[in-house]
This record gives structure tokens, C-alpha cells and sequence, in this order.
């Protein structure tokens, strides 16, 4: 009769168990000892070895040969609680036997001396599903039962234990299992049992078991069925994943805000029946990679992935900002907690995937952090970039005037600053009155309110590739521009409104107004003027 792999492969000894060895170590050398307890308490996340270790345990401290702290497997005490036959060794499902009457048997039961074998086990699984009176029932027996009684208590959920149970149990934390260990596992069992596995395949299973050696397995005896030959296509597959290319294309459409090439993928693979609540968590996932990725160096320690697969996680981390993937992330768990609810699948999915490439369309923190994110990103496109220059530093003993900028006066400077050029190539724009003005200060409107309203009422002119600001109020327009923010913010409106790429910005204090056919040399004339007086040498472009 055919067994599942999990079963058939089951640790028989501490040896065979998998990534647990800062427990099975001190299992073995207590039964060595024969220092053991009377009462454990195993804790840890499911599949990772809580149930067999507990029955290895019972078998060593009967065993009636052990082998340093393991048992023979081949007395008659080993073959009998192997195959049920002792009943010495009593398994509960606290899950289905949780009420005070199922602990007042044990009660009772403890008080009789095992038939078999030296010591009775009581392997109590789920053990926090008990009722609060079974709890309370319990405690007296576990504190101080008879010499012949022991205790092993395994739960999933250590948290919803009492203090009381806790402070009478020597207790082991179980680990997840290492990517690393399963695959080794995996391929000790397929070499066994004369099938193929894929490196490729093997590590998705491993990661898709989330640290779980028996969810791993029981995968891997899905796949077996399928085909002889597992490969990643197989797994997938079993799985129900979107393969890696639509995760990808998913991601990728995303990042270019394209919500119709979204929908699109989402709907083929809703077509061939794709899981929507697996392809969320999968998302997830490939987001929390590009986040690793992004963040953490050394990122292929962190995350189970090849080579190949970890370039292109690099490649499309750098389609997003920080911020954006924390968003991706933060939205696609909601959805998937929505999904989890009842919700319609494929629509909350769907208002994930939409909330993320239309920012604006979402209200919560979160969006307006990654709206923010992308504004600051178009300030820095277009903004201006210091040239890595390491000028020799002169000093000056007055200050010099400044025709461009913020302000009229710049201060004292002991050093020369770096020289300052464009990230594109500048083009030549007329003198004269700037008449798309109006337009440049109603597109800032939808931006930034307070520089607008700063802004009303004002006029423009262009001189030598720089434009000038008129107003009743020249001293509060300079100091409104001091923040270079709305300087750029001014600049950026301009080239989205005009098309002109023009990158110096100043207020006009003097009120004259326009100047009428000024070359472009003697705008500078005063400016050259004063810096010869002052005996600083200044290279124009």
C-alpha cells in the first residue's frame, strides 16, 4: 500500500529531523544523562518537527538498547510503539478533546503503572485549544506527576498559553526550516525514490513551504503524480502560481502607472483559472523581494532565488522608489485580508492593483506619502545636479552681488561652490515679456496653493535666459523664492506650461519692467563690473 512521502519519511531518530539541531542535541544528551523532565512544552509554526521529536522522545527514554541518546528502533519496545501496538504511548488531539473531562481521564489514568514499558508519554497536540478549566485541571498532574509520567505538550500558537502551563514546562523553540536544509532533504528523498527534481523546482518548493518540511513534502508527492520529472512548470502548476513572467509584467505595469495592462494580466489569468488569493500572496511576495532587494546588500542571502532571477529583482527595484514598494506591499496585504474575508476575489485584486497605478485616487496616508515621493522625483528630473569639481577656495573680503537667484544680495562666501549646470542642454529663449505668465501661475494652482497665491497678480519678463518676477511687493516675492523648492516648483511650471526650459528664476526689484532689446552681454555687465572691482575672476559659459 503506497504511504505519502511525509509519512514514509518521517525522522525516525534525532538525527534524520531537519534544522533542528539546537534541539535534538540536548533531547540526546538528556536521555544520555538521564536527566530528562518530566514535562515539555515544543513550540513552533507547523511541519517543522514538533510531533516527531516528541515520538522519538517517547521511543529513547523506553528504548531498551538506545544508541547515544537515540533509539535502537529494533527492540520490542521500539517496534511496538512504532506500530501502535503499545498503548503505553497516548497521542491527543487537543483540538477534539479540549473539555475538563478529557484531562480528568488523564488524571485518573496517570495513576496506574505503564504496562509496557518504564514511563508512560502523554503527547498532548494543539495543546492550546484546551478549555480554561481543562487548563486549570490540568496543571496539579503536570506540576508533579508520578515518576513513571511524562509530559509533551505541542502548540502553534505558544501565545495563548497560560503563564502557569509555561512556568511548568522546559520549553523548545522550533525553528523554520532553512530553504537550504529542505532542498538537501528533497533531493536525499527523490535520489530514494528514483525520481528528478529541478534545482529550480526544488528551491520554489522550498520556498512555497514557508519553512514547513511537511507542507514540502506533501508538494512534492502532488508533483510526483503529475510527472515523474519535477521542473518548475510542474510546480507551478501544482501550486496554482502565476509563473514569474506575469508577476513581473504585473509589477512592471505597475511601475509605468499602465492600470489597463494590469487589469489585462490579472483577467488571463483568472481565464485559466489562476487563483486570486495565491497570485495576491505571490505578489507580495515579489514585492517584498524588490524591497529586499533594494535595501538590503547581500540581498541573495536573504532570499531564496537564483542568480538569473535575483538580476532581473535588481533591475525592476529600480523601476520603483522606497516608498512605492512599502505602498505595493502595504496595499496588496490589505486586499489579500479583504480577500481572506469573502470578499469577491478577483475585484478586491483588482482595486489593489488600480489604487496603486492611479496614486490620486487614493486618500490614505500611504498614497499621499507616494504621491509626495513622485513629486519629489519630477523636482529631481528636472532639477539641476553639482558637477563633482573641487575647486581651489578663494576668498573674498566683501560680498558680491548676485543677478540671478532668489535674492538680490548673495552673502560672503569663503568658497567657491561647485560649478552648477543643467541636466539638459539649454536653448536659446527671446527677451522680452513672458506672456504665458498667467498660465504658468494657474498650473502652480493645482500644486501648490500657497506659492499661487503668492504669485497672483504678479508679471514676468525674460532677460538673458533668466526670468524675472514684477510685484507690488518685491521683498516678499525674494523671500518666498529663498526656498528652493518653490523655485523649482516655478521652473517646473514653466517648461510643463511653455515648453521652455529655462533654469534661472529672480524678482524684479527695481520695477522697470522689461527691457527692451538688452543683449545678453550687457545684462551681465554689471555683474563683471563689480566682480573685477572687487578682483574675483568669474568664467562664463
Amino acid at each position: 500500500m503506497y504511504q505519502v512521502l511525509y509519512r514514509k519519511y518521517r525522522p525516525k531518530v534525532f538525527g534524520d529531523v531537519v534544522g533542528q539541531d539546537h534541539i535534538t542535541s540536548t533531547l540526546q544528551n538528556e536521555i544520555k544523562s538521564g536527566r530528562h523532565s518530566h514535562a515539555y512544552l515544543f513550540t513552533g509554526s507547523r511541519g517543522t518537527g514538533k510531533t516527531t521529536c516528541a515520538r522519538i522522545f517517547a521511543k529513547a527514554v523506553n528504548c531498551l538498547h538506545p544508541v547515544d541518546g537515540n533509539p535502537c528502533n529494533e527492540c520490542e519496545i521500539c517496534r511496538g510503539i512504532e506500530s501502535g501496538a503499545i498503548l503505553d504511548i497516548v497521542e491527543i488531539d487537543a483540538a477534539s478533546n479540549n473539555g475538563v473531562d478529557n484531562i480528568r481521564d488523564i488524571r485518573e489514568e496517570v495513576n496506574f503503572a505503564p504496562a509496557s514499558c518504564k514511563y508512560r508519554v502523554y503527547i498532548i497536540d494543539e495543546v492550546h485549544m484546551l478549555s480554561g478549566g481543562a487548563f486549570n485541571a490540568l496543571l496539579k498532574t503536570l506540576e508533579e506527576p508520578p515518576e513513571h509520567v511524562k509530559f509533551i505538550l505541542a502548540t502553534t500558537e505558544v501565545q495563548k498559553m497560560p503563564v502557569t502551563i509555561l512556568s511548568r514546562c522546559q520549553r523548545f523553540d522550533f525553528k523554520r526550516v532553512s530553504a537550504e536544509s529542505m532542498k538537501k532533504r528533497i533531493d536525499f528523498i527523490a535520489e530514494e525514490e528514483n525520481f528528478t527534481v529541478d534545482d529550480e523546482a526544488a528551491r520554489l518548493i522550498a520556498r512555497l513551504a514557508d519553512g514547513g518540511m511537511r507542507d514540502a513534502l506533501s508538494m512534492l508527492d502532488r508533483c510526483i503524480g503529475k510527472s515523474s520529472e519535477v521542473t518548475v512548470d510542474i510546480v507551478s502548476a501544482v501550486a496554482g502560481l502565476a509563473g514569474r513572467e506575469h508577476l513581473f509584467s504585473i509589477a512592471s505595469a505597475v511601475a509605468g502607472s499602465d492600470a489597463s495592462k494590469a487589469l489585462r494580466l490579472i483577467n488571463d489569468l483568472y481565464s485559466n483559472s489562476f487563483d486570486m488569493e495565491r497570485l495576491c500572496s505571490e505578489l507580495i511576495a515579489h514585492f517584498r523581494a524588490l524591497m529586499i532587494v533594494k535595501t538590503v546588500r547581500g540581498a541573495e542571502n536573504v532570499l531564496v532565488t537564483t542568480s538569473e532571477e535575483l538580476e532581473e529583482y535588481r533591475a525592476q527595484s529600480r523601476e520603483f522608489s522606497l516608498e512605492a514598494l512599502l505602498l505595493a506591499i502595504d496595499t496588496f496585504q490589505s486586499a489579500l485580508a479583504s480577500i481572506k474575508q469573502g470578499v469577491n476575489r478577483r475585484t478586491e485584486l483588482e482595486l489593489a492593483v488600480i489604487r496603486l497605478c492611479v496614486p490620486e485616487a487614493g486618500s490614505d496616508v500611504a498614497a499621499l506619502a507616494q504621491r509626495v515621493a513622485e513629486l519629489e522625483r519630477r523636482l529631481l528630473s528636472f532639477g539641476e545636479k553639482p558637477v563633482a569639481t573641487k575647486p581651489e577656495p578663494r576668498k573674498t573680503e566683501k560680498p558680491v552681488e548676485a543677478l540671478s537667484g532668489s535674492t538680490d544680495k548673495a552673502p560672503a562666501q569663503t568658497e567657491q561652490k561647485p560649478e552648477v549646470v543643467s541636466q539638459f542642454e539649454d536653448e536659446p529663449v527671446a527677451d522680452g515679456d513672458f506672456s504665458e505668465w498667467g498660465k504658468v501661475v494657474e498650473h502652480i494652482k493645482n500644486t501648490n496653493k500657497p506659492l499661487w497665491s503668492m504669485l497672483v497678480g504678479t508679471g514676468a519678463y525674460i532677460a538673458g535666459g533668466c526670468i524675472y518676477i514684477t510685484g507690488e511687493d518685491p521683498a516678499a516675492l525674494a523671500e518666498m523664492l529663498k526656498r528652493d523648492k518653490n523655485t523649482r516648483e516655478v521652473l517646473i511650471a514653466s517648461f510643463e506650461t511653455t515648453g521652455k526650459r529655462i533654469r534661472r528664476l529672480a524678482v524684479d526689484r527695481s520695477g522697470a519692467g522689461a527691457p527692451s532689446n538688452v543683449p545678453k552681454e550687457d545684462t551681465l555687465g554689471c555683474f563683471l563690473e563689480k566682480a573685477r572691482e572687487l578682483g574675483v575672476d568669474v568664467s562664463i559659459e
